[in-house]
């Protein structure tokens, strides 16, 4: 164990008032609101930032601060239990040209401080002409990089990347995983003995390019370079549950179905269900038709909605359906229109958004605009009310890409008015101080409300509509 005045530095008292009532279960790090305690500790890394004139420019830039609150056992007291109540603080990546700062906690890996072989290899890597033997000792350091990096659990287990991401069934780590804050704060509580109370990452500067995020907002773990790692790193201690699994079971039981016929039927999505089955243990559009219709054929989903967004799905009863209306979108033969509740006043009264979209490959599920090499998304919008700093509008997607009606609301190159209550677009403040409730429980202001498509046996053109109940 290490002497507790060896890491005294790194452990920041949290200024609590009044009775503090302590998490039962540790942080579920890739969708949460913060605890308390981790709020306070985030506030508090805030000032000590602020007042660091000579990184502003560099944080202003945009950059990913973390905090891990700790229980501290060396610095327990039979009368003050809450005086073992420490934080940890981390950031993402370097700050200041440097992977170690004066009172966060160290690299996993301090490569700065290695021995000189991966230098030298690198100098003798960069002299040496393009080619098949560059790229295989290349590929070689890489490798040799991502086995230096070991990962503590709670059971004192210890893995390299190599091996967390092949057990993931990834082929070789992504570049900068290890380097976030969240494994950084665990590592060094489980390498000092510190237990892990609450945590919280957030932002400060301004968006990346491309991506939508805010100054001063919590953000869950990545789930590209993050995810795998923490999966290891969480075993051996009370996680909490992922919180939208009880809510996306209670919504499966609203789904309804609009239209059904031999070939095909239509449902009503509920907002918080899943279209189709996710990894999560929670039902979807897609296995409650395969339960309710055992004797289908082929594939079922024609179209997906956001499990956040309500509204109108197709489903096909065999393969030829499916093909047929699946050209029919192809084509842009299928019309749909969706109602949204934007935050902010939306000037043009109506207008055509086009902006290539791609996954946020660190940071899925969330989107972002990318003119390099997104695909093309288009979507034309009608605004129909404006009302007390919110706009009401129409939205007719052209195109079909992920989270397309949310980014082009959100961007600044779009509307730059999220949707009401978007989790992973608008401000978190926003979403907790809606006042639009639906049963309780905030929901994501998109309805897919109509639809129109031709019959593919009847040839007959069918028009459904769910009214927006917000």
């Amino acid at each position: 164990m290490s002497p507790i005045c060896h890491i005294t530095p790194l452990l920041h008292p949290l200024s609590l008032e009044g009775e503090v009532v302590m998490p039962s279960r540790f942080t579920y790090p890739f969708l949460y609101t913060p605890h308390p305690l981790a709020i306070q500790a985030s506030e508090e890394l805030k000032v000590y930032l602020r007042g660091k004139q000579e990184w502003q420019e560099e944080i202003c830039r945009g950059k990913m601060f973390g905090v891990l609150v700790v229980k501290a056992p060396q610095l327990s007291t039979f009368n003050n239990q809450l005086s073992t109540l420490q934080a940890l603080w981390a950031f993402s990546g370097l700050l200041d040209g440097s992977n170690t700062q004066e009172g966060f906690v160290p690299p996993v890996f301090d490569l700065q401080k290695s021995d000189e072989y991966f230098q030298q290899e690198d100098a003798i890597i960069s002299q040496m002409p393009d080619g098949e033997e560059k790229s295989n000792r290349s590929r070689a350091l890489q490798l040799w990089l991502f086995r230096q990096f070991n990962f503590l659990n709670a059971h004192g287990q210890s893995m390299n990347l190599c091996d967390i991401f092949d057990k993931e069934r990834c082929r070789i780590p992504p570049s900068g995983a290890g380097e976030c804050c969240a494994p950084k704060l665990l590592q060094f509580a489980y390498l000092h003995h510190l237990h892990p109370v609450c945590m919280a990452e957030f932002w400060l500067g301004a968006s990346p390019k491309g991506e939508i995020r805010y100054d001063g907002e919590y953000y869950p773990a990545c789930q590209s370079k993050c995810k795998p790692i923490l999966r290891h790193m969480l075993q051996g201690l009370e996680v909490d549950e992922h919180p939208l699994i009880p809510m996306m079971r209670e919504k499966a039981k609203e789904m309804r179905i609009i239209y059904d016929d031999e070939y095909l039927l239509a449902v009503f999505k509920p907002a918080g269900m899943l279209a189709v089955r996710g990894n999560v243990d929670a039902p979807s559009v897609e296995s409650v038709i395969q339960e309710t219709y055992p004797d289908v054929s082929g594939p079922l989903i024609v179209h997906r909605l956001d499990m956040d967004t309500s509204g109108i799905m197709i489903i096909a009863k065999n393969k030829d359906i499916h093909k047929a209306l699946q050209i029919q979108f192809y084509k842009h033969e299928i019309r749909k229109r969706y109602i949204a509740l934007l935050d902010g006043i939306v000037k043009n009264d109506k207008g055509t958004i086009s902006l290539p979209l791609s996954p946020n490959a660190l940071d899925r599920p969330r989107q972002m605009v990318n003119h390099e090499h997104g695909k093309e998304a288009i979507t034309e919008y009608e605004v129909l009310e404006r009302k007390d700093g919110r706009t009401l509008v129409a939205f007719y997607p052209l195109t079909g890409r992920t989270h397309q009606l949310r980014v082009h609301a959100a961007s600044e190159e779009g509307l730059g008015c999220p949707i009401v209550s978007d989790r992973l677009y608008a401000p978190s403040k926003k979403v907790q101080d809606s006042v639009f409730k639906v049963q309780g429980s905030t929901r994501l202001m998109l309805n897919a409300e109509s639809i129109d498509f031709t019959h593919p046996i009847t040839g007959e053109r069918i028009h459904l509509e769910e009214p927006t109940d917000f």
